[in-house]
């Protein structure tokens, strides 16, 4: 009942200073300090713009709001006595929750950098938990809660209100943001362990992601007051749908965990799949990325890395040969070739000196003695063409200061003619 009589009062008082000519001081009063605090929060804004750091981020942000509010009290201290304020009464305490909820926030979007959703949902939470409060200070809230509680409906045996689907709603979010943020605490914590394998390391990240968000979840359910028997349906249906058509995606997730437990692939390995091939630059529960020196990303299912045949072509250690094929002349100095094939290779810095670039004679072809340059690299993740494009200019420009012909293929044709037979020759068999 006093909850009532304070909300009918400060409706009348409203209501009595809009029949007032006070009110239009009030408004006038109230407009100026919002829109000092405007000015004052753009400057502020302005001034630290090129300054970096979370602190400055979040005096930006809380600048508006904390300065209506000290601008709002101080005219309610000057005007108080003078004429009725309760439309500023009523404006401080609403631009002291404005600056709650950026400060709340503010600190979620730091304990979630990653959360893109969080910047863009930002402005509907803010706006939903500013209202929320603005009827808890106006003592206006018991009155929406009993709105909504006359909004009944059954699921199934349970009697289930609109008041308690919001309200279970919110205590999930909640209590899962909650568990995200207790997740990301453990994930910077562990990621900066370098005794343990970084698989190992995203394995754990990964276990205590979903097994924080399970509690969360179960946990706001039964502070809610949801039976926890009424999920034996939802449990029972998600096993079926894992029997029939989500077993593909349950095989991609148990595949995914194998692949970080056993470190048969590793973030950083050069692998091919097939005619995919690239850097393993994010392994999931779900898929492994793959890039490729061009730029292109694959995307490649879990399921598929397991069953199949992988090339790893650093698996045990970061050294890989490359080679290239060039055909010369006969009349070549074969060991002129061969020494400049060897220099140039081992004239760039990429190349390794151990083991020493090699020569083979491969095949002794039609028009030319295919020689084929061997040399090994420890870093294919900076490419392999680009370096194998640089020892083949370089060979050529070895191959022309010291005269070594690159034959091209030729052919020679020899036309017979032949004698055409005398009119009227018979000619037997």
């Amino acid at each position: 009942m006093s909850e009532k009589s304070q909300a009918l009062r400060l409706i009348n008082d409203l209501l009595a200073d809009f029949h007032s000519p006070d009110f239009i001081w009030q408004v006038l009063a109230l407009v100026s300090c919002i829109g000092l605090a405007a000015l004052i929060a753009r400057w502020w804004r302005s001034r630290h713009a090129e300054g970096a750091g979370r602190l400055t981020d979040a005096s930006a942000r809380l600048a508006f709001p904390l300065t209506g509010m000290v601008l709002t009290g101080l005219t309610i201290a000057a005007l108080g006595s003078l004429i009725h304020l309760n439309l500023l009464k009523l404006a401080m305490p609403l631009l002291g929750s404005m600056a709650l909820v950026r400060g709340v926030i503010f600190v979620l979007r730091q304990a979630f950098p990653q959360a893109t959703w969080l910047t863009a949902w930002e402005r509907i939470i803010a706006t939903i938990v500013w209202g929320w409060l603005a009827l808890y200070i106006t003592d206006l809230a018991p009155y929406v809660i009993n709105a909504m509680e006359s909004v009944e409906f059954h699921i199934g045996k349970q009697h289930v209100d609109l008041w308690t689907v919001l309200r279970g709603v919110a205590t999930i979010f909640l209590t899962v943001v909650f568990a995200l943020w207790i997740a990301g605490v453990i994930e910077a914590k562990l990621m900066r362990v370098h005794t343990i394998d970084a698989n190992l390391r995203i394995v754990g990240v990964r276990v205590a992601k979903a097994g924080l968000t399970v509690i969360a979840i179960l946990t706001s359910l039964a502070l809610v007051g949801i039976d926890m028997t009424a999920l034996s349906v939802f449990t029972g249906a998600l096993g079926v749908g894992l029997g029939l058509g989500l077993q593909k995606i349950a095989s991609n997730y148990v595949s995914g965990f194998i692949i970080l437990l056993d470190r048969s692939i590793r973030i950083g390995n050069i692998v091919q799949v097939g005619t995919d091939s690239g850097e393993v630059t994010q392994i999931t529960t779900r898929y492994t990325v793959l890039k490729h020196p061009g730029g292109t990303e694959f995307i490649v299912p879990n399921e598929t890395l397991i069953g199949s045949t992988v090339q790893n072509q650093t698996y045990s250690d970061t050294q890989l040969r490359l080679t290239t094929t060039i055909g010369v002349a006969y009349d070549t100095d074969l060991d002129l070739a061969c020494r400049l094939m060897t220099d140039a290779a081992a004239a760039h810095p990429r190349v390794l000196a151990t083991p020493a670039p090699k020569v083979f004679l491969t095949q002794f072809a039609d028009s030319s003695i295919n020689l084929e340059l061997g040399f090994w690299i420890d870093d294919p993740e900076e490419g392999k063409g680009n370096i194998v494009s640089d020892v083949n200019f370089a060979i050529w420009r070895a191959f022309k200061e010291n005269g070594v012909v690159i034959p091209f293929p030729q052919r020679e044709v020899r036309v017979l003619r032949q004698e055409e037979p005398v009119s009227g020759q018979f000619h037997g068999c």
